[in-house]
């Protein structure tokens, strides 16, 4: 049980009998409830699965589509896994009993209902922690649990809005453009599951679990990063600028013979060896381009040059001149062409699983390599309330009790 008593990480290492075991011996021990749906919430928690965390996902019974998508589709099916399932209804005593039974065993709690959720069934963090002070409690929500705008629903393209990345991303009067992946979803659940980390270290030395917050406005404001400091501290309002770096001169999409890549000058020693690489030294003596800020300047007539002479071989052939002399450049892949790099393969980013629904397939793998506790994908996404009874039993529900509340609709 996570109470006050806890010193130390060592203290989880009795996980459950029927728990997972195989994705990582990292996090082993650590007991995670899962009530998030949709995809901030369970991006943090993948994160703790896929590190050996004994997660379980709590679900309502009969439950066979998330909010979100379908249980076969490719987007549950790549954040779900390495995780067990308990189907409970909370509105019925028995399903709430078990869970708060449940709940004082737990380390760690994700949700990311809108704030007044959990309070009116009964789960917030200060009823929780009553009965388990040790608990870290994580609640993710679309713009923070108080204030003004703490109501609203979230969403990731509103936070994208609201956060001020779409005033910067895009062709310069194109208008307003989102990027392509739910940013500021996935930087909220990432941040999340650091400051889930960052609480259980402090309760190394406290003993004492605590309530850890983001949202998704905050992930995205934090997230416009040197944007938001050139505001905060220049006064600099940035606008769009398509592809082109804001501020490293000459960085952007320039067309080769065969399509198109990326170069990335980033200050004069770099500008310099890319001149040699070019077989233009004279950039160096136009004063037009002999400054990170005349550069900036003259942009648009930079640019022009540059593709004047990349137009004139393949991408393959400039990539490799590039490299050579130390100028970072790079291909332009779709995602497909993403998974068959060769360094891509080399990293293991695509790991093969058995999908209880859709049979041999692949997902994407964690970026972080250990040396001693590497992450695996050990299970596929479980089916809904697969392991209600296991779990259950865990806590001491004899057979006819699980029954009684399958019987009941409680699971």
């Amino acid at each position: 049980m996570a109470d006050a008593s806890r010193t130390d990480l060592e203290d989880h290492s009795n996980a459950p009998g029927g728990a997972l075991t195989g994705a990582s011996a990292a996090l082993r021990g650590l007991k995670v409830l899962d009530l998030t749906r949709v995809r901030s919430g369970p991006t943090c928690v993948r994160q703790l699965a896929d590190w050996g965390a004994d997660v379980i996902k709590v679900e309502t019974p009969l439950d066979t589509e998330e909010l979100g998508g379908p249980r076969a589709g490719s987007d549950f099916q790549n954040l779900h896994r390495n995780k067990r399932s308990l189907t409970l209804d909370l509105k019925k005593p028995q399903a709430k009993e078990a869970f708060l039974k449940l709940a004082r065993t737990a380390d760690v709690i994700v949700e990311n209902f809108r704030p007044a959720v959990k309070t009116r069934l009964g789960i917030d963090y200060e009823t929780l922690s009553q009965s388990n002070p040790g608990l870290i409690y994580a609640s993710i929500s679309g713009f923070g649990q108080d204030g003004p705008m703490a109501d609203r629903p979230g969403f990731d393209q509103i936070a994208q809005g609201m956060g001020g990345l779409m005033s910067i991303t895009g062709e310069p009067g194109a208008g307003p453009m989102r990027v392509g992946i739910p940013i500021a979803d996935l930087c909220a659940g990432l941040f999340a599951a650091q400051g889930i980390l960052i609480a259980l270290f402090e309760r190394q030395s406290s003993g004492k679990g605590q309530w850890v917050q983001t949202s998704l406005l905050q992930a995205q404001v934090f997230m416009l990063d040197f944007q938001a400091a050139r505001v905060l501290m220049d006064g600099h309002v940035p606008g769009q600028a398509g592809n082109n770096h804001p501020t490293c001169i000459p960085t952007g999409v320039f067309q080769t013979a065969d399509g198109h890549m990326n170069i990335a000058v980033t200050g004069n020693a770099i500008w310099d060896k890319f001149c040699d690489a070019m077989d233009r030294p004279d950039w160096r003596e136009d004063a037009r381009y002999a400054t990170q800020e005349s550069r900036l300047e003259h942009r648009d007539a930079l640019n022009a040059e540059i593709e004047a002479l990349t137009r004139g071989a393949p991408t393959g052939t400039w990539i490799a001149r590039l490299t050579e002399a130390g100028v970072p450049a790079g291909e332009i892949n779709d995602i497909a062409q993403v998974f068959e790099t060769p360094q891509v393969r080399h990293l293991d980013l695509a790991q093969p699983v058995q999908s209880h629904e859709r049979g041999a397939t692949e997902m994407v793998g964690q970026p972080i390599l250990m040396s001693r506790t590497p992450s695996t994908i050990a299970a596929p996404p479980p089916l809904a309330g697969e392991h209600s009874a296991q779990i259950l039993a865990e806590l001491g529900y004899s057979e006819t009790e699980i029954a009684a509340m399958k019987e009941a609709g409680a699971t």
